[in-house]
């Protein structure tokens, strides 16, 4: 079982305090009757949400804290992802920064900013704006586009961001791998049309992560596989972290399976939601630079307006996670690893995050198991943020004290 405490960290800071009487335990799961399975997860974290339920996050001078508030959707620690003009980025950017908040209060903690361009390939740039992407022929490219401020240490300070999305073959922009992760910022391939060797040097070069598998990017092929390709065995190459989407629309289950077959400990799911996340059907307004246009949402599917390029999504993770279960038949401990110990494996904050080791953050997610047409499916029942409870199914009711 496990005995929480008021573990106190550095700065007086809630953290995880537990013990087991079964040193066999599995950390994913508990019982809590022999009627009523009940899994506890550390909190699921999204390493790339596009922006958050009912606001858009990139507005200028009118960026806002509150729009961080995603407790409701159980989502509690996030990257926050843009892809804009230069002016945009060195306004936005040092707002989106790290929370360094321990205030539950305070809702959704960010983790950091990704920047999922502009330095994208733009034959496969789908929804973005092809005039605000650019070429990086030296560093200086890069600081003139980021503000030299959002890429430079101010001594223990963490940088505002904390991944980027590259095209590797475009420009110089694979000799410039090495000193963004020297400056602590994760490289990701993503919007690339990479060969299989591009990619392989990517990663040789320092890239640990691939921005939603198998989507803008090009294809897998018999003769070459691919950014796909550097998920195989190798002795000479670590093998990435990747993104799924598992909307069932981005991806077909089958290749979803094939992805995660292929090397399940990279494996992380995420949901490239939108802002009409939970919305009402309709059109929505997409602002991209300079550029104007609509965004078109019939269910769970959202449409560039006139196009079929898809529009990223309006999937929940535990929806994703859900789908996961239904299409691959894994262990509920497994699916739940890809979207807690695996991403904050990537994002390298696994000290604190998604681990239920003592140290850690108290921050967890209560789940219900349930049957939904002969497939297992969690409800969340629960949700902890710093070791008070914020969400509860049904409602709070009266006020909980931290524990």
């Amino acid at each position: 079982m496990y005995v929480w405490s008021q573990h106190q960290k550095a700065g007086g800071q809630n953290g995880l305090d537990n013990t087991t009487e079964d040193e066999a335990h599995n950390p994913l799961s508990i019982t809590i009757s022999d009627t009523m399975p009940i899994a506890l997860s550390p909190t699921r974290s999204q390493s790339g949400i596009t922006r958050f339920t009912n606001c858009r996050l990139v507005r200028g001078d009118e960026l806002v804290t509150e729009d961080l508030w995603l407790v409701p959707k159980q989502v509690i620690n996030d990257l926050v992802r843009q892809t804009s003009n230069p002016e945009l980025y060195q306004t936005v950017l040092p707002y989106l920064g790290p929370s360094n908040s321990r205030h539950h209060e305070n809702g959704a903690e960010s983790l950091g900013a990704h920047c999922e361009g502009p330095f994208l390939n733009s034959s496969k740039k789908g929804i973005h704006n092809k005039n605000v992407l650019q070429v990086a022929e030296t560093f200086e490219d890069i600081e003139a586009c980021y503000g030299s401020f959002n890429l430079t240490p101010a001594g223990d300070a963490p940088l505002p961001i904390k991944k980027i999305t590259i095209a590797p073959e475009q420009g110089q922009m694979m000799k410039f791998i090495p000193e963004l992760t020297k400056r602590g910022i994760i490289c990701s391939i993503g919007h690339t049309e990479a060969t299989y060797e591009e990619a392989s040097s990517a990663v040789a070069a320092g890239v640990t992560m691939i921005t939603h598998l198998f989507n803008a990017m090009r294809p897998l092929h018999h003769r070459n596989p691919g950014v796909f390709g550097v998920l195989g065995a190798s002795q000479s190459l670590e093998r990435p972290y990747f993104g799924i989407i598992a909307d069932g629309i981005h991806l077909h289950p089958t290749t979803v399976n094939i992805a995660f077959n292929t090397h399940p400990d990279g494996f992380i799911l995420v949901t490239d939601a939108m802002h009409m996340m939970g919305l009402p059907d309709g059109a929505y307004q997409w602002t991209n630079g300079d550029a104007e246009s609509r965004i078109i949402k019939v269910g769970p599917t959202l449409l560039l307006e006139g196009t079929d390029t898809i529009a990223g999504s309006s999937i929940t993770l535990i929806e994703c996670v859900n789908n996961f279960l239904k299409w691959s038949g894994t262990t509920i401990p497994k699916a739940l690893k890809s979207v807690t110990s695996t991403p904050a494996a990537m994002l390298e904050v696994q000290d604190t995050k998604g681990s239920l080791e003592s140290g850690a953050d108290a921050d967890l997610v209560v789940f219900s198991e349930e049957k939904q047409d002969g497939a297992t499916q969690l409800v969340i029942d629960e949700v902890w943020k710093f070791g008070t409870l914020v969400y509860r199914r049904g409602g709070l009711g009266d006020p909980v004290s931290p524990m």
